[in-house]
């Protein structure tokens, strides 16, 4: 399971080493330091003061030093602090406590796993350069003015020094503590403590009215509840500070606060008839009820012709193949037998593809209305302080190699400067590699950030990628207003300029700084042998490390893997580069120390976190679900966002108002229903003619709209936005089931007991069990989450601020306004627990991976995890944006395509042969979608009857006979009907889904391709890995991180060679030879039949015309073809010609034996 029954938090740093203990029941417990003494002082709350860096390696001998001393985690209502805190809380200002314990928290790197002390290493700065933001983590400040302390004073929101006392003496945390709790005297005045914010009132007259609302009798549901979730740090629901908790009291009681509900103003007024600017009265009428969004059918002159020609198709399917049944080839049994079974399965493939596609629809969305009702003053919310949930955007990268930081970071950047409250807004990076280039690079990111994202918010900028934005094509000025536009512009470029090529250079950066460290601790250990007397000839055993910007181990993977420091051998990490905002705006200035002016401008940043989980020897981390999985642990301690966005690193926010979109549809009626809601997914970067079908566009924009006619698309892997507790493995609060005869069948009484089963769940969360089922559902938490009581108590709360506003016709919704609440501020306690949760062994006997979050078991985790949600009752919806919402990069090189398309292939044959088979699904799915998941599982399959088929035209050719007896009337008016009507099915699906032709041919063209080599492939590794137990392992798809100088689409003319190759290139010059050879035995035949050669020679050019962009791919560019193709060609035309002499040699002709004959 997760932690030991003791959690610890050991606080390291160039200065000094802190160690946080705290036991289940006990006091807390020294701990004995390793590490050698030190010259320091000591000071009474055990914090070491030591001498500078450079003195202490000096007179120590050492590059840093470890000092362990005990101080507890802040009080909990479950664990009280017994030392420190009783004498500091009182005493230490609200406002100075909350921002001093975040700025410590921002500034130190944790670290930790299992059965070990997490720990604190604080930093003086995270890379070479220095940044000034106050958010950003070991930002540049003054020094703490105590004799001997090297630690930098407290700052507040703005950066600011913050000073406890009238005297203005600057001090750091620590020191601020000692003093306290020592004499309760400043350093500096040697006077007692007068804070200048003890008192004055600056709260807002909004926080008076929260603090006297009434704190009503509590429910008994509700507190029995509440009593399963206490912990060491439940943080998420109950208040540190003895004062009021305002949001407890509106979610324990399900009430609201504001003018409207503890009075309702009389009918002249909101104060009697007064003057007090609040304005008329709310207006509830219909504008009021608004719908966020709309759906909207298609046309019907679209779709009405486009179900009748699929009914027409069927019908004349079932009759030809009827037909061709009855009607077999005497000369050539095998021939037609092979045709026919083919014909069968690519008759019942095509009807699993196109059934789902009858009910396709388009979504619309409204958002002023979301602005009106979650962002504008009203009675509930005078203030106009935004009540939207927050969001925890996650991206997820594992090799800086092939996914470049400079990509990535342009990502961040993005996601930081969204239209969104930023304070609702959390950004977690997953570094599934532990390396220290992503650390630095996105460190990097964090101090460009300061500029990128005012600038984006001034010009309202579009896309906020700034790769992107810099090389947009046209005129940058067109509708931008402001006069220093040009300026901003011009600056922010040449920044960004010089933010690239630090990025670049930190590769080299980190190697020339680990050897320098390296060389410096080799000399320190020769030093010290030769001073003991060792034996020289002995080797030094000085490891290899790779060092930090602050001198320190890097606590990830080391460039030259060490012991505990490799890859998949590292401690988990968790750094919080930006810390979470204030509740308020922060406005700018016009300094010249600024790089633009931004007096007018927010300068506010969102929280981002550094995340890489730890990794051990011997443990299946199941790649990049594990991580999803861990990162949803960690969001949840550190801020719980009631919705979750899953982004590729190189997948960016093209649209800034993206996350709104995807709000309009959870917010709305009938919204909590809705488990996620999934944006296409569009590339960039992609040759003009789409040679390879990259875009993808038929599956985006027809099969995917089509099923969010049904119960919704299915999960692709990225630009989704999930509900949390959806990926808690609850049921939806309210569902249908669908049986259906199959399902009347299949899911009877043992899945309808397990749907009982988690019915009682969702109603445990709305607090309608009983007492019995409170305590079952109290035990089955650990079993079920781990033993992680926080990640537990934030489950209800999630929840809660997921749901709609209550509204007439509006079910379990939530009060307006009770979101628009500041969050707390991190502290110490909160982030040891969220490293507990990433500990490798947390998951052990647990339902992660198997109901709980993203699913094990499949290399496509993604569409198993949507398939899971969707046959518990959940629905998700498509959201297609007038601007696209994110973008990102595809494979444009035929080998890389082709590996991908082979990894999904993989995927849907694991899931064919897993219990995620769509005939296994529950009664709660609908019949067409359970269709269309059936064929994700099934279509790979079709490989092996295709690979058959398109080698039937060149056998045809060769052996002079056709796949039917003679080419009739009937067979020639069927094969028109077929051809004619999938043509016109193909042009109506371009009216209503807005592709083109040439995208639709492209993609027929890729099916080909795909399916001669890819999805064989699969098909064989699938069946391997069920059969044999032979695990399969890909590599992550390479993304683009540079050009070639001059070309930019230089990878689509590399050809890297690969044993997908072979089956295309057979197929190819089989037909070709069989075009050449049935020709030339028409030609000097006595009785030539040409209807058979023209039937042959047809159905070859199809083939040939399918596998087109595969040859020319192969071509290379300008013609530059590689050697290996050659040989290949050549090879397989021999063998070809070889093996058909053999098998039908030519017959001995004494009349003529110098004619020409042919086989």
């Amino acid at each position: 399971m997760g932690s030991p029954a003791a959690s610890s938090l050991s606080m390291t740093g160039g200065r000094s080493f802190r160690s946080f203990m705290t036991g289940g029941l006990g006091s807390p417990h020294p701990e004995k330091s390793n590490s050698p003494s030190s010259t320091g002082r000591r000071t009474s709350s055990g914090r070491y003061i030591s001498l500078s860096r450079e003195e202490e390696s000096e007179v120590a001998g050492e590059v840093s030093s470890e000092f362990m001393y005990t101080v507890h985690i802040p009080a909990t209502p479950d664990h009280q602090q017994m030392s420190e805190t009783p004498m500091v809380r009182p005493m230490m200002g609200p406002s100075i406590a909350l921002k001093a314990e975040q700025q410590f928290v921002s500034s130190t790197i944790f670290t930790g796993g299992f059965n070990s002390i997490t720990r604190g290493h604080v930093m003086d700065k995270l890379m070479e350069t220095e940044a000034t933001h106050p958010q950003l983590a070991c930002a540049r400040g003054l020094l703490c003015s105590v004799d001997g302390c090297d630690g930098k004073a407290m700052r507040d929101e703005r950066g600011e020094d913050m000073v406890p006392c009238v005297c203005n003496f600057k001090i750091c945390r620590d020191c601020y503590v000692d003093a306290l709790n020592g004499t309760g005297k400043c350093p500096g005045c040697k006077e007692a403590y007068n804070m200048p914010d003890s008192n004055n009132n600056n709260s807002s007259p909004r926080d008076a009215h929260f603090r006297a609302l009434p704190a009503a009798g509590m429910d008994p549901k509700m507190e029995r509840r509440l009593s399963l979730l206490k912990s060491n740090k439940p943080g998420l629901l109950m208040s540190h500070s003895s004062e009021f908790d305002h949001s407890r009291w509106l979610y324990e009681t399900k009430g609201t606060y504001g003018y409207g509900n503890a009075v309702w103003p009389k009918d002249d007024g909101y104060a009697g008839g007064k003057n007090t600017g609040l304005g008329a009265p709310p207006n509830f009428g219909d504008k009021a009820r608004r719908p966020l969004s709309r759906k909207s059918n298609i046309s019907a002159g679209i779709i009405s012709p486009y179900r009748l020609l699929v009914l027409i198709r069927m019908v004349v399917l079932g009759f030809f193949l009827a037909w061709r049944v009855r009607h077999p080839n005497s000369d050539a049994m095998w021939l037609w037998g092979m045709s026919v079974i083919c014909e069968l399965w690519f008759a019942f493939s095509w009807i699993l593809d196109q059934l789902p596609k009858l009910c396709p629809i388009n979504r619309f969305t409204d958002l002023q209305v979301l602005k009106e009702k979650f962002e504008t003053p009203s009675p509930l919310n005078p203030s106009g302080r935004s009540d939207l949930p927050g969001i925890d955007v996650f991206v997820s990268t594992a090799d800086p190699e092939k996914e470049p930081p400079l990509t990535t970071s342009n990502t961040i950047l993005s996601i930081l400067a969204a239209d969104y409250p930023l304070e609702k807004l959390s950004c977690y990076l997953s570094d599934d590699g532990g390396a220290l280039l992503t650390f630095e690079a996105l460190a990097e990111t964090a101090s460009f950030a300061r500029v990128w994202v005012p600038f984006c918010r001034k010009h309202k900028i579009e896309p906020r990628n700034p790769e992107t934005y810099f090389l947009l094509k046209g005129d940058p000025t067109k509708n931008k207003l402001l006069p220093d536009f040009v300026k901003d512009r011009r600056r922010v470029k040449r920044e960004y300029d010089e933010f690239k090529v630090r990025i670049n250079g930190l590769p080299d950066a980190i190697r020339r700084r680990s050897d320098a460290y390296n060389a410096h601790e080799e000399i320190r250990a020769k030093r010290k042998q030769i001073e003991t007397g060792a034996d020289q000839s002995e080797p030094l055993n000085v490891p290899k490390a790779t060092w930090m910007a602050d001198g320190t181990h890097w606590p990830g993977t080391w460039t030259n893997s060490g012991k505990e420091h490799g890859r998949g051998d590292h401690a988990g990490i968790i750094q919080v580069m930006l810390a979470p905002p204030t509740s308020e705006p922060l406005m700018g200035s016009a300094d010249d120390d600024n790089l633009i002016d931004t007096s007018d401008v927010d300068i506010r940043l969102p929280m981002l976190v550094y995340v890489s989980r730890e990794k051990r020897p011997g443990y299946d981390h199941n790649k990049k679900a594990g991580a999803m999985n861990a990162l949803v642990r960690t969001s949840a301690i550190m801020s719980n966002g009631p919705f979750i966005l899953n982004l590729d690193c190189d997948h960016y926010f093209f649209n800034s108002l993206a996350l709104r979109e995807a709000m309009c549809f959870f917010l709305d009626r009938g919204g909590d229903r809705l488990c996620y809601v999934q944006f296409p997914q569009r590339f960039e970067g992609i040759d003009p003619n789409d040679r390879y079908a990259n875009h993808n566009t038929v599956f985006f924009d027809v099969n995917m709209r089509a099923l969010d006619g049904l119960q919704g698309p299915m999960y692709v892997g990225t630009g989704c936005v999930f509900r949390r507790v959806a990926l808690y493995g609850f049921d939806p609060p309210r569902h249908v089931d669908h049986p259906g005869c199959w399902g009347t069948l299949c899911c009877g009484g043992k899945k309808k007991n397990k749907a009982q089963k988690r019915e009682v769940e969702v109603e445990t969360l709305n607090g309608g069990t009983s007492e019995e089922e409170e305590d079952v559902e109290a035990v089955m938490l650990p079993k079920r989450y781990g033993d992680s009581m926080t990640f537990s108590a934030s489950i209800p709360v999630a929840q809660f601020q997921g749901r709609p506003l209550a509204d007439q016709g509006v079910q379990n919704g939530r009060p307006a306004g009770a979101l628009a609440v500041p969050r707390e501020p991190l502290d110490a306690s909160t982030v040891a627990e969220a490293i507990n949760v990433i500990s490798c062994f947390y998951e052990d006997k647990t339902e992660w991976g198997g109901r709980v979050g993203w699913i094990y078991g499949s290399v496509t985790e993604d569409v198993v995890t949507g398939f899971r949600m969707h046959n518990r009752g959940w629905r998700s919806v498509y959201c297609v944006t007038k601007r696209d919402a994110f973008r990102g990069t595809a494979p444009i090189n035929l080998t890389d395509r082709l590996h991908q398309v082979l990894r999904w292939a993989t995927g849907s044959v694991e899931i064919f042969f897993s219990r995620n088979n769509a005939l296994l699904a529950s009664s709660r799915m609908k019949c067409l979608q359970r269709i269309a998941y059936l064929n994700v599982g099934i279509y790979p399959f079709t490989s092996i009857f295709l690979l058959v088929y398109c080698f039937l035209p060149a056998l045809s050719l060769f052996t002079g006979e056709f796949i039917v007896q003679s080419l009739n009337v009937a067979f020639l008016i069927y094969l028109l009907i077929i051809t004619v009507t999938l043509c016109m099915l193909a042009i109506l699906e371009v009216k209503w889904s807005g592709i083109t032709l040439e995208e639709w041919w492209r993609n027929e063209q890729f099916w080909v391709i795909g399916g001669t080599s890819a999805h064989l492939a699969a098909v064989f590794q699938g069946l391997l890995k069920v059969m044999a137990g032979v695990d399969i392992s890909f590599t992550l798809t390479s993304k683009s991180g540079a050009e070639e100088e001059g070309d930019e689409f230089a990878d689509l003319y590399l050809v890297k060679w690969s044993a997908l190759m072979i089956p295309p290139i057979t197929i190819m010059i089989i037909n070709i030879i069989a075009i050449a050879v049935g020709t030339s035995r028409q030609i000097y035949s006595e009785i030539p039949q040409w209807s058979k050669l023209l039937g042959g020679v047809f159905f070859s050019f199809w083939v040939l015309a399918h596998l087109y962009p595969f040859a020319k791919g192969l071509m290379g560019k300008r013609g530059r073809t590689p050697t290996i193709i050659f040989v290949w060609s050549g090879l397989l035309a021999v063998i070809i010609s070889l093996l058909w002499v053999y098998i039908s040699p030519p017959a001995n002709n004494t009349a003529n034996p110098g004619a020409f004959q042919f086989p």
